[in-house]
């Protein structure tokens, strides 16, 4: 089958302050707000779609509908500066074969799992 779909082209959810919350991922994890018009560059990598059992608890909040993984490239110097920056930290941390894992919430209680791949040269 020929592969047509190239990519993830954009994250949409709800919030209760769609502006304020798009400058606190833009100033964090460096990603355009939509206000800018200016789509988010993206660094090529891997990219998991993984939907999970409806009554999972790897997301925290139950009524979490989805959980955003952003790639890092050093997850301990950004868990530094999130940490410096007084952002909702989980305190757990993972390491697997295949990269490094931490957890924050934004200001609305979306747990965000950020993740440095193990480096496959």
């Amino acid at each position: 089958m020929e592969k047509l779909v190239t990519g993830i082209g954009g994250i949409f959810f709800r919030s209760n302050d769609d502006k304020a919350l798009a400058l606190w991922y833009e100033k964090h994890f460096g990603i355009n707000a939509v206000q800018n018009y200016v789509p988010w560059p993206q660094e090529a990598g891997p990219t998991v779609f993984a939907p999970f059992k409806k009554d999972t608890t790897y997301f925290g909040n139950p009524e979490q509908q989805f959980m955003i993984n952003l790639r890092v490239s050093n997850l301990d110097k950004l868990m530094e500066q999130l940490k410096a920056a007084n952002v909702k930290i989980d305190e757990k941390r993972m390491n697997e074969s295949y990269g490094k894992f931490a957890w924050v919430y934004d200001p609305e209680g979306n747990k965000i799992e950020l993740w440095e791949p193990t480096d496959e040269k």
